[in-house]
C-alpha cells in the first residue's frame, strides 16, 4: 500500500530526484522513514513548453489512507496494492489444456498456465522467431510469400514485428503483471514506470523467446507449424482440437489465433462457434521525416539528447465516422504485412532505439458493420480482401501504392517521392495510395489531413508520403462469448485476444490471455504438483 503524488510537472531536463523532492515537499513527508520512487513519467510538449510529468509513490510507516484523506489534495491519493489473486480450482482436468496461437494473448495464457503447473499444449501455425525472420527477410527480398509464416503468423504474433508499444486504456491491475513479466524476460526495466512504454521489435523478439523457453521448462509443449483445422464437439462441449497432425483430446482450449487467421475463422464457424461482425478501420500509412516532426512538436529543443523521438496521437470525428492515427512508430519503417498471396498489406515497425530517418503511423478510417453487411459474420473479412487484392492489382506485384500528400489532396497521382523517401521494404509503385479503399474512406482521409495539419505543423506537408493499404488494424469479427469467457456454441472453448475481438494491442491482448488462463485455473487444479 502507498500514496501516489501525481501531476508533478517539471522541466524535462532536470534530474529525476527533483520529482521525489517535490513529492515530499507537497505532502510534508520529508522523513527518511518515507520511501519515495517514481512510478510513472511522461513527456508533455503541449502549450509551447516541454515538461516531464511524474507520479511518485511514497511508502510511509503509518496509516496512509487516513493521511491522504486528511490532506484532501486531489493529486495525492491512497493506492492499495492490487495484486490479483491467483485462482486455484480443485477438480481434476482429464486432459491438459490447449492454447492455439502464440501471439501476445496466447503467449501470456500459455505462460500463466505453465507457471502454475497446468502444462499447456500450444499449437502455432507459424514458425519460431528464427524461422519467421528467415521467411520475412526472404519475402522482403523479393522471394515468395509463406502464407503460414510471415509478419502475421508465428511466434510472438503480429506484435513481434511492430513498435512493441505497451500502452492501453483498459486500466486493469493485470497490466502491471504483464509489464513485470516482460521486464523479467529481458525488456527494459523502465517500461514499468513510463506512461508510454515501448520495447521495439529487436528486443521484443528475444523477450518472446525467453517466455516460450519458460513455458517449456515448466512442463508445457510448443508445436510450431501446426494450424488449428477444426474441433471435435460432443453434446455442445469441446472434447478435442484438430490439426494436420490429428486430434488432441482436451476439455479446455484457449483460442488466440490473431486477427488475420481467416481460414481458421471459417473452420471454427463450421464447427458451430458463434461469430458476429464488428467495427474495424482501414486506411494508409503516412510517413514524415522524424527530424521535421521533432521540430514541429519540440520547437527549439528538437534533437535534445534528453528528449525521445516525437510521437503523436490524432483523431477527428465527422458525420458519425472517425479518422485517427494508429500504431505510430517514431523512427520506424513501413513494413509488408501480407498473409495471403497476391495481396498488399502495410503495417508499421520500429526498433528500440527508434533512430530511423522517418516516422510513420496508420491513418485509419472507421468501418461499421453496416458498411459491409453481406448476410454473414464475415463481410468485414471480404472487404479487407477486396482492398488488399485491389492494391495488388493496382501495382501488379507486392509493391505498395504510394503517393505524396500534396498530390493526394489535389486528386492527382504521384510520379515520384519528394523529401520523404518510402521505407516499405519491397518497393513502391507511385500513383494513388488510397485508390483501393472505399470512397468514404478516401473522402475522410482527404478531409482530415488539413485538420491534422492545423494540429501539428507540417503534418499535411506536400512531401509527406502515403503508402497503402492498411487493413489489419483490428479483427473484423468477434467470437461471441459469455461473461465467463467461454465461447457460445462450444462449451470449453475460450476465445481470446485480438482475433477473437476482445483486445486492441499487445497489452490488452496479454491481459485477456492471462484472464483466459485464470478461467481454467479457477475451475481446475494444476496438472503438475
Amino acid at each position: 500500500m502507498s500514496l501516489t503524488v501525481s501531476n508533478i510537472r517539471l522541466p524535462f531536463d532536470v534530474p529525476e530526484q527533483e520529482a521525489l523532492a517535490e513529492a515530499r515537499r507537497l505532502t510534508g513527508l520529508t522523513s527518511d522513514e518515507v520511501q519515495a520512487a517514481v512510478c510513472r513519467v511522461s513527456i508533455d510538449a503541449r502549450r509551447g513548453r516541454i515538461s516531464r510529468v511524474y507520479s511518485v509513490r511514497l511508502d510511509a510507516p503509518f496509516d496512509e489512507k487516513a493521511f491522504a484523506e486528511h490532506l484532501q489534495m486531489p493529486f495525492v491519493r491512497y493506492k492499495p496494492d492490487e495484486k490479483p489473486a491467483v485462482p486455484r480450482g480443485e477438480k481434476r482436468l482429464p486432459h491438459r489444456p490447449v492454447v492455439v496461437g502464440l501471439g501476445p494473448a496466447g503467449l501470456f495464457a500459455a505462460y500463466t498456465l505453465a507457471k502454475y503447473g497446468y502444462a499447456p499444449i500450444v499449437f502455432e501455425r507459424g514458425g519460431d522467431l528464427d524461422a519467421r525472420d528467415r521467411a520475412v527477410e526472404a519475402f522482403w527480398g523479393g522471394g515468395a510469400l509463406d502464407p503460414d509464416c510471415n509478419i502475421q503468423f508465428g511466434e510472438g504474433g503480429a506484435g513481434a514485428y511492430s513498435d512493441g508499444k505497451l500502452t492501453t486504456r483498459i486500466g486493469d491491475p493485470l497490466c502491471d503483471t504483464v509489464l513485470e513479466t516482460l521486464a523479467a524476460h529481458g525488456a527494459p526495466a523502465d517500461i514499468v514506470k513510463k506512461a508510454k512504454p515501448h520495447v521495439g521489435t529487436d528486443i521484443l523478439k528475444n523477450v518472446v523467446r525467453e517466455m516460450r523457453r519458460d513455458i517449456v521448462k515448466n512442463g508445457g509443449e510448443v508445436h510450431f507449424g501446426t494450424a488449428l483445422t477444426g474441433l471435435s464437439v460432443q453434446d455442445g462441449a469441446l472434447c478435442a482440437v484438430r490439426t494436420a497432425d490429428g486430434e488432441t483430446a482436451c476439455e479446455r482450449a484457449v483460442v488466440a489465433i490473431g486477427h488475420s487467421a481467416r481460414d481458421t475463422f471459417a473452420a471454427l464457424h463450421q464447427n458451430g462457434v458463434y461469430f458476429e461482425p464488428k467495427a474495424f478501420s482501414v486506411g494508409v500509412r503516412i510517413e514524415h521525416l522524424q527530424s521535421e516532426l521533432d521540430r514541429a512538436l519540440y520547437g527549439k529543443y528538437a534533437g535534445h539528447p534528453l528528449l525521445p523521438p516525437a510521437e503523436y496521437n490524432l483523431s477527428r470525428r465527422e458525420g458519425g465516422r472517425a479518422c485517427y492515427s494508429f500504431c505510430m512508430c517514431p523512427g520506424g519503417v513501413v513494413v509488408a504485412a501480407q498473409s495471403e498471396e497476391n495481396t498488399v498489406v502495410t503495417n508499421g515497425m520500429s526498433y528500440h532505439a527508434r533512430d530511423g530517418k522517418n516516422a510513420n503511423a496508420a491513418l485509419a478510417v472507421s468501418v461499421d458493420p453496416t458498411d459491409f453487411d453481406d448476410g454473414t459474420p464475415f463481410g468485414g473479412v471480404a472487404l479487407q480482401r477486396r482492398i488488399e487484392r485491389a492494391a495488388y492489382a493496382q501495382t501488379g506485384s507486392y509493391r505498395a501504392p504510394c503517393q505524396r500528400v500534396g498530390d493526394f489532396l489535389a486528386g492527382k497521382p504521384s510520379r515520384r517521392a519528394g523529401a520523404v523517401q518510402p521505407s516499405y521494404p519491397i518497393g513502391v509503385a507511385y500513383g494513388e495510395a488510397a485508390a483501393s479503399l472505399p470512397a468514404f474512406a478516401q473522402d475522410m482521409l482527404r478531409d482530415s489531413l488539413p485538420y491534422f495539419g492545423r494540429r501539428i505543423r507540417g503534418f499535411d506537408a506536400p512531401d509527406a508520403l502515403l503508402t497503402g493499404p492498411e487493413t489489419r488494424t483490428s479483427s473484423p469479427v468477434r467470437m461471441t462469448r459469455g461473461d465467463d469467457l467461454f465461447g457460445l456454441g462450444c462449451a470449453g472453448l475460450i476465445p481470446c485476444g485480438e482475433g477473437a475481438g476482445y483486445a486492441g494491442g499487445i497489452m490488452s491482448a496479454a491481459v485477456d490471455g492471462i484472464k483466459a488462463a485464470h478461467r481454467i485455473m479457477e475451475e481446475y487444479a494444476p496438472v503438475l504438483e
